[in-house]
């Protein structure tokens, strides 16, 4: 249960002191009480790049970076909120353990979701949404957001910059992204894009900026909603809250499915065990999966998991060399469907 700010004292550690903190130790922290900071950290020089890339283009904005609990930017806001747990090693680490991935670990990771965030941070200080041109390129913001969407993998109609075909999600992450590729240093997108129907929106961007450089923000707001330093939660609810997000239950209906794949006991007594098969196979089989159907780690390994305890309680083998590819392809329709409907397979 939480408590009530003011009537549990915390033991706070210093950002420096995080580090020697066990797991449990750790999720039984409140959020604020981390009291991580972009400065010092490697978010500081990252924010400082980007910054500099937007003063090279002619850009008259730069957002203001803040720690929250996600990557976002609050609507009407020009700021932009990056996961806390970015700007600690230790706090990076756990959320490996907790989610299979850091989003925006990686520096070239980081600095693509901050030019995709500063799309949103244009759309709402220069009010462009509103425009009928941008409409016309991009569709209508009042479009419904959905986290789950048809995407055409193969569609030139969009460009690609962040994972899981994102520019097909909704107008204004397709603006978004065009905006992001748009900004990449040393990208050259008249030439990758040549032929695209996604150019126009490329060329239709690169025209809006040249029309921005030098105005003023018609709207202005330092809102910084969900910053780290009030959020009251532990970390052990924040993730408990997270992994919802992707949880799912496994009934016995994939039984026939896995009973296809592998053979059972009586057939191939000998043969290796599809339980030890698949979590041997487990890190590259996720990594492939959650790249091509877009789908994150933490669902694709759920489900991996779960089908590798019920390979082992039907105690099914290997039917060929072929098991690694037939597998591979079964996750990845089941992660793509799930994308789709929220489900992994119709009842």
């Amino acid at each position: 249960m939480e408590s009530s700010p003011g009537k549990e004292k915390s033991s706070i550690a210093a950002p420096q002191d995080l580090a020697g903190l066990g797991d449990e130790d750790l999720l039984r922290m409140r959020i604020c009480d981390l009291k991580v900071q972009i400065a010092g950290s490697e978010l500081e020089s990252r924010i400082g790049n980007f910054h500099r890339e937007l003063g090279e283009r002619g850009i008259p904005i730069k957002p203001v970076c803040y720690l929250g609990d996600e990557w976002f930017c609050p609507d009407g806001a020009a700021t932009i909120a990056i996961p806390f747990y970015l700007a600690h090693p230790r706090l990076k680490k756990l959320e490996e353990k907790m989610m299979m991935e850091v989003e925006g670990g990686a520096e070239s990771w980081c600095m693509r979701l901050l030019r995709h965030e500063l799309g949103h941070v244009l759309n709402h200080t220069y009010l462009l949404t509103k425009d009928k041109q941008w409409q016309k390129i991009f569709g209508s913001p009042s479009q419904e957001y959905s986290e789950s969407f048809r995407s055409r993998p193969y569609s030139k109609r969009f460009v690609r910059h962040l994972d899981g075909w994102y520019a097909q999600s909704h107008p204004e992450e397709d603006f978004a992204e065009t905006l992001a590729i748009w900004l990449t240093p040393g990208l050259d997108w008249k030439i990758q894009y040549r032929g695209w129907k996604a150019l126009e929106k490329l060329e239709y961007v690169d025209q809006l900026m040249s029309k921005l450089a030098g105005q003023k923000p018609l709207v202005l707001s330092r809102n910084k909603m969900s910053a780290a330093s009030r959020l009251q939660s532990r970390l052990e609810a924040y993730y408990k809250k997270r992994r919802q997000l992707y949880a799912q239950d496994f009934p016995d209906f994939f039984d026939a499915d896995l009973r296809k794949l592998f053979a059972d006991p009586a057939s191939a007594p000998d043969a290796d065990r599809a339980a030890s098969f698949l979590r041997r196979s487990r890190k590259p089989m996720l990594s492939a999966v959650s790249a091509w159907s877009g789908e994150p780690k933490f669902t694709v390994d759920r489900l991996l998991r779960a089908l590798t305890e019920r390979c082992a309680a039907l105690d099914l083998r290997l039917r060929s060399d072929s098991a690694g590819l037939e597998i591979a392809a079964y996750l990845a329709t089941l992660a793509s469907h799930y994308r789709l409907t929220g489900k992994f397979k119709d009842v």
